[in-house]
């Protein structure tokens, strides 16, 4: 059932959901209990930045559908060991036919690794993405009332690829910070807005 005065979707447990979220089970499950969610732990951080990267050009769902391979493929996201990948590793991920076989993305995975080992010695991935918080968030009623960019993701997307970071564009730099809490797009009316413990309801 459509909310009269949103784009929210009422499931059969009487919560309001965005449409993306509202029949898929596993989207759903997502969005109720991930989505939105502060992420402040460095793996966890350059699990997202990897994965959003992947879903560039693919839809979200392929990507969740997958993250248990891509886990497993990459070692759990633990950016020490990615970092020391080799050929033999490129050339067991371009093998694996459970994750998104993309060369310039697995390179590029491989890369940020890397680059997210050299950013501890300036405070770190965490502090570095968390400090593009911005003043205000969205409070979008509506689909087309989100953003997909914002001054901070173009800062955020400047200042990652300047410490050598790739495929972190300004459209999946949002995305991100939508993702792990740094902005709340939550359309007003959702039983998940203001969730985060960072913004407001």
């Amino acid at each position: 059932m459509m909310h009269p005065e949103s784009a929210l979707v009422v499931g059969d447990d009487g919560l309001a959901r965005p449409p993306w979220a509202a029949t898929d089970p596993l989207l759903r499950d997502y969005y109720d209990t991930e989505w939105g969610l502060p992420v402040r732990d460095e793996r966890g951080l350059f699990e997202r930045l990897s994965l959003e990267a992947f879903q560039s050009g693919l839809s979200w769902a392929t990507i969740l559908r997958k993250r248990p391979a891509f886990r497993a493929a990459f070692d759990n996201f633990d950016p020490d060991v990615v970092a020391g990948y080799g050929a033999a590793d490129v050339d067991r991920l371009m093998a694996d036919a459970g994750i998104v076989r993309n060369l310039a993305k697995v390179r590029a995975t491989i890369g940020n690794a890397a680059a997210t080992v050299r950013l501890r010695e300036r405070g770190g991935l965490v502090t570095l993405i968390w400090s593009f918080q911005p003043d205000h968030t969205p409070a979008p009623r509506h689909l087309h009332e989100i953003p997909t960019t914002s001054p901070e993701s173009v800062a955020l997307a400047k200042t990652l690829r300047r410490e050598g970071f790739s495929f972190v564009g300004p459209t999946t730099m949002f995305a991100l910070m939508e993702a792990v809490g740094i902005v709340d797009t939550h359309l007003v009316g959702s039983h998940r807005r203001g969730s985060s413990g960072v913004w407001p309801g």
